[in-house]
């Protein structure tokens, strides 16, 4: 069997060295994995390539969104976070998933969120389709309030439809231009979650002792804002947690068995390590 990760830019994706050590420990040993360039133009025409040895498909940027096109079936949690980072082969049907979600959950609960009730206030910065993730994975977990800091309001459309979706009301501020105003929203957060590309979070700062910061950036690490919340006392979380538990639910997607966890953690760090 056969599967892969798409996406424009790919060669920097880790997922072959996590679904490769996964079908390993699994027994598996006819199956491959890849990386494959493809862009969003590109992404029907090479589903449609495909036969019935294909397993599946990881999906990175650009691709998330126009994976609901191209799949048969589509999750009610891609649907309403309207976006999709897996698809599925089976039956000669592609089927459309999310498990960026369960990737953000699983960090989150390793930091302990949702351990002792449900934190009060969460902050994810940034509007993008791991921000729409962001505000399922706080639903799951329980958290009540969620302010989301853009940088327009009115670019936001999209966010704003996911939350009707999911059923949740965040409060969405255009604070990401003003240092001072996102800071501020920062310091009073018990969660934070940084969907911003490298550098965008730089200058900003805020979060203290008992707050879990997770910056989904993970290369370079410690990103900027990272260090500073590390610094000020704050529990950081890296992206790579993320990246880990969105495979390990990847592979039970496309195998049907539970990804082993300890040996596709090995593989990560081994590969991060590799790349130092």
């Amino acid at each position: 069997m056969h599967a892969a990760v798409l996406g424009s830019p790919v060669a920097h994706s880790l997922s072959p060295a996590l679904h490769t050590a996964a079908y390993a420990a699994l027994g598996l040993h006819d199956w491959s994995y890849e990386r494959c360039e493809c862009d969003e133009a590109g992404l029907p025409l090479f589903v449609a390539g495909l036969d019935r040895e294909w397993a599946g498909l990881s999906l990175t940027m650009p691709l998330k969104r126009v994976a609901l096109e191209v799949a048969d079936e589509v999750s009610p949690l891609a649907t309403a976070t309207g976006a999709a980072n897996t698809l599925v082969l089976r039956d000669g049907r592609w089927s459309a998933h999310n498990t960026d979600v369960a990737g953000l959950v699983a960090a989150l609960r390793g930091a302990g969120v949702g351990a002792t009730g449900a934190a009060g206030r969460a902050v994810v910065l940034g509007a993008g389709g791991t921000a729409q993730a962001s505000l399922a994975a706080l639903r799951e977990l329980g958290v009540p309030e969620v302010d989301v800091l853009v940088r327009s309001v009115e670019r936001a459309g999209e966010l704003r439809a996911a939350a009707d979706r999911l059923g949740v009301s965040p409060t969405v501020r255009a604070a990401l231009t003003d240092p001072s105003s996102a800071t501020a929203a920062i310091t009073e957060a018990d969660i934070v979650i940084s969907t911003l590309p490298a550098g965008a979070a730089d200058a900003l700062a805020g979060a203290g002792p008992g707050t879990v910061v997770l910056d989904v950036v993970y290369a370079p690490w410690p990103t900027r804002f990272a260090a500073t919340a590390a610094a000020a006392g704050a529990h950081v979380v890296s992206g790579l947690e993320m990246l880990l538990h969105q495979a390990v639910a990847q592979v039970e997607l496309m195998t049907g068995r539970p990804g082993p966890v300890a040996e596709m953690r090995s593989a990560l760090d081994e590969a991060v390590a590799a790349r130092a």
